[in-house]
C-alpha cells in the first residue's frame, strides 16, 4: 500500500472532476431535505478521506459530520472506498476494499451496501453524498506527457453508470432524503494545463447527469462545485499546492486536511446547513 499505488489508482479521480461550475438543477418545487439522524457518505478515497501521511480521520466526510450535528444529524456512515469506479460501484470489486479500508465495513458492492442502508433506516437518512467517476477514466490521461486519449466512448459509460447510481439512490430515498453531488477540482492543472478542458467536461456532464435524475425524480440533486473552491480555471493555480499534496514530497494528489475542510465546507454551503 504505498502512495505510489494510490497515485495510480485515484489519480484521475481528481485529474477529471474539477472544472464545471454547475451546482445542480431544481425539478419543479422540489428543495433540499432538512438533515436527519443519519448522514450517508458515498464514493472513493476523497470520501474516504484518504492522505498519503495516513490520516485518515480529517477526510471532508468527517468534518461534514461534525456540522451536520449542530442541525439535528445524531449518526454518519461513511462508506467511501479508495479507488472506487462508477463501474465498481454498481457491480463490486473496489480493490482496497479487500484490505479492510473502509470506515465502515460492508461486503459486495457499495450502492447495495447504500441502498440496504437507507431502506434499513426508512425515512432517517438526510443528506448522502456522493464523488465517484473519475477512476474510470484514468486512462485517459499521460501524466508524464500531459496527452489525454480518446474519452467519447469512457464518458458515455459513465454517464450511464452515475445515472444509474443516483436513480436507484433517489428512488429508496423516495423523496425523504437529498442528495449531494461532488465535482473534482483538476491537481494537474499546474503541470498539465490542457487537462482543465477535459476536467471542465466532465464535471459538466456531472451536473447534466444529477439534472436529469433530478428531472425524473421531482427532486434536487444540488452538485458542489468543488473545482471553483480549489481555485477555479487560473494557472498556475496556488490552491493546488495549499489544499493538496501535489507540492509535497508526496506528490498526491489527494486533498491534505486543509482542502478536505473546504471541501466539507462547499457541501455545507451548497446544501444550505
Amino acid at each position: 500500500m504505498t502512495r505510489h499505488v494510490f497515485r495510480t489508482v485515484v489519480a484521475v479521480t481528481f485529474v477529471f472532476g474539477a472544472l464545471a461550475g454547475a451546482t445542480g438543477q431544481r425539478a419543479g418545487a422540489a428543495s433540499v431535505v432538512a438533515p436527519k439522524a443519519y448522514y450517508l457518505a458515498l464514493g472513493d478515497s476523497l470520501a474516504f478521506g484518504y492522505q498519503p501521511n495516513f490520516d485518515w480521520s480529517h477526510g471532508y466526510a468527517a468534518d461534514f459530520a461534525s456540522n451536520l450535528r449542530n442541525h439535528g444529524s445524531t449518526s454518519s456512515v461513511n462508506y467511501g472506498c479508495a479507488g472506487e469506479t462508477a463501474a465498481t460501484f454498481i457491480h463490486g470489486g473496489c480493490p482496497y476494499q479487500n484490505f479492510f479500508m473502509l470506515h465502515n465495513y460492508y461486503t459486495g458492492p457499495q450502492l447495495n451496501a447504500a441502498l440496504a442502508f437507507i431502506n434499513g433506516h426508512k425515512g432517517k437518512v438526510s443528506p448522502v453524498t456522493i464523488d465517484i467517476g473519475a477512476n474510470d477514466l484514468k486512462s485517459l490521461i499521460n501524466t508524464s506527457t500531459c496527452q489525454t486519449g480518446d474519452y467519447t466512448a469512457p464518458l458515455a459509460t459513465f454517464d450511464n453508470n452515475l445515472q444509474i447510481i443516483l436513480t436507484q439512490l433517489a428512488s429508496a430515498l423516495a423523496g425523504s432524503g437529498t442528495i449531494l453531488v461532488m465535482n473534482y477540482y483538476d491537481p494537474y492543472q499546474n503541470q498539465c494545463p490542457n487537462t482543465v478542458s477535459l476536467v471542465q467536461l466532465f464535471n459538466q456532464h456531472i451536473a447534466a447527469d444529477a439534472g436529469t435524475v433530478a428531472e425524473a425524480h421531482n427532486t434536487f440533486v444540488p452538485v458542489a462545485d468543488v473545482f471553483t473552491a480549489f481555485g477555479g480555471t487560473g494557472t498556475p493555480n496556488p490552491t493546488i499546492c495549499a489544499d493538496t499534496w501535489m507540492c509535497s514530497s508526496f506528490q498526491d494528489i489527494h486533498a491534505n486536511s486543509t482542502g478536505y475542510s473546504k471541501i466539507a465546507q462547499t457541501f455545507e454551503a451548497t446544501y444550505g446547513y
